[in-house]
């Protein structure tokens, strides 16, 4: 198959799911291999950049979804989107960081970080679909263990959690008050 057909049929199925397509799901189609599959994917997103187009292929996690560039939000926004967004609040944002920041964690473990219960959060977050249920831990009573979605991915502009900020470093002073290295760093310089 020539190369301009492959990615006319790539461009069809992303444009067509409106959500994050798998690689392995175009491998199956097209028959291709995954590496072949995903040379062509980064071409059509240079190709996208280099013609200035309004949409853009973006990568999440193990997949792509093609959208429309977000500098053109404001001018889509009042024709398209009339549902209600996601309103996250401190608590929200809160959780959902110790979270992507620590896949795998229990409600009692942010809970023990927050320092306040955080069911209503867990709940909100789940609701959204930012965060979901990873498992079972293997410990008394079996808790539940969070991890974030792709959706939380795709809202943050992340395409993996390898791309979160370095947290600060930070250490105890003799009054057992957190001290952020890298601030104190900063001032003596």
């Amino acid at each position: 198959m020539e190369i301009e057909k492959i990615k006319s049929i790539i461009e069809a199925i992303l444009f067509s799911a409106g959500r994050v397509v798998e690689i392995k799901e175009i491998v199956s189609c097209l028959e291709m291999s995954e590496e072949d599959i995903i040379n062509v994917i980064e071409n059509m997103k240079r190709e996208c950049e280099e013609q200035n187009r309004g949409i853009e292929i973006i990568k999440v996690d193990t997949g792509y979804q093609m959208c429309t560039k977000k500098e053109y939000y404001e001018y889509i926004y009042p024709i398209l989107d009339k549902r209600s967004k996601p309103n996250l609040s401190n608590a929200a944002l809160e959780t959902l960081a110790i979270i992507a920041y620590n896949p795998g964690i229990t409600r009692a473990e942010i809970e023990s970080i927050r320092g306040v219960n955080s069911d209503a959060t867990i709940y909100k977050l789940l609701e959204y679909e930012l965060i979901e249920i990873a498992g079972k831990l293997d410990a008394p009573g079996k808790p539940t263990t969070y991890k974030t979605t792709k959706k939380f991915l795709k809202m943050f502009g992340f395409s993996n959690l390898e791309e979160l900020p370095e947290l600060p470093r930070y250490r105890m002073d003799e009054n057992k008050q957190i001290v952020i290295d890298e601030i104190l760093e900063e001032e003596e310089k």
